[in-house]
């Protein structure tokens, strides 16, 4: 173990160049650890740590995690996967190696060190749901051959080798469903929902929306997000998860155009296109196990979220 005395833990997270990886790191530097970032920049942004040069507990390794890694640390959060469609389709293949032998990899590094895993997992294991909202015990409604599967399947399958690990080795191990997050540092094109309504408003060209805008998400902005990863992390070796950390307020798609337009003052129009494969028509969490587990709910209601989003993209086109 790396305990780094002083009740200083030397944390890893992996994939903590991107989003939610580089606001995990934030968060767990504030409560005065040490953190390994490994990350081979596929789609996270060295920019996104760029406030973290300097600092003495901070360490950044470029390293792909569908390679084994020895290191020594107290925790591992596993975050490392492209998770919107236009990079995890870019490379199928990659992307379920990623999530299949990156779990594999940092399973079999917290076996050797005796230290727990938490495992960035996602609400699309639920496919597109024929129960709403989702529960942890449904079992999904998932395409295993479409356009999506690299993920959908490359996710669910690291939760099956997190599972085995705790049953086989004893491991103690953490799995969070991550329900539509939202905030600054978001990729400025990885085609998620938040980010694309909110530039193409910014720059007064005409909101795409697929389908009839009908179809509903659940937004979580990063800072409850977050908060809700470490209260996991931090509970009882019993409580292993899975369990959905998101949002259970539901908006249409259209009423998340609507908001961006008026927040931003924007004169964009709305646009329809046809809905891609697979795409699920509602996306919803029930979170009754965090708050019951965890003690956790978000805070931050969506036109508080969208202001700050907003403020950091306006920067970024500004730049």
């Amino acid at each position: 173990m790396a305990r780094t005395g002083y009740g200083r833990k030397r944390v890893l997270v992996t994939g903590g160049a991107g989003f939610l990886g580089s606001h995990l790191i934030d968060r767990l530097l504030d409560q005065g650890n040490e953190v390994l970032c490994v990350d081979n920049l596929f789609t996270g942004d060295k920019r996104n740590l760029d406030h973290l040069v300097g600092n003495p507990r901070f360490e950044f390794m470029r390293h792909d995690v569908c390679l084994p890694l020895f290191v020594e640390v107290d925790e591992i959060y596993n975050l490392a996967c492209p998770a919107s469609p236009i990079h995890y389709q870019h490379d199928p293949v990659q992307t379920t190696k990623t999530s299949v032998h990156g779990a594999i990899n940092m399973l079999g590094l917290a076996k050797r060190l005796k230290c727990p895993i938490f495992q960035a997992s996602t609400s699309e294991v639920y496919g597109d749901p024929s129960v709403h909202p989702q529960t942890e015990d449904y079992w999904g409604n998932v395409n295993p051959i479409g356009i999506r599967s690299c993920y959908d399947e490359g996710k669910r399958c690291a939760e099956t080798l997190f599972f085995d690990y705790h049953r086989q080795h004893g491991l103690e191990i953490k799995v969070a469903r991550i329900f539509n997050t939202y905030g600054p540092r978001m990729h400025p094109s990885d085609g998620r929902v938040v980010s694309n309504f909110v530039i193409q408003a910014l720059k007064g060209e005409d909101i795409t929306l697929f389908g009839d805008g009908q179809q509903t998400r659940s937004f979580c902005y990063v800072d409850d997000l977050i908060e809700g990863f470490l209260r996991l992390m931090a509970s009882p070796a019993d409580v292993t998860g899975p369990i959905n950390i998101g949002n259970p307020v539901e908006f249409t798609i259209r009423e998340l155009a609507e908001e961006v337009i008026k927040q931003t003052g924007s004169t964009s129009k709305l646009t329809f296109l046809p809905l891609p494969q697979d795409d699920p028509k509602q996306r919803q969490p029930n979170i009754d196990q965090a708050r019951a587990k965890l003690d956790w709910e978000p805070r931050v209601p969506l036109a508080e979220g969208l202001d700050r989003t907003i403020a950091y993209f306006r920067e970024l086109i500004e730049a």
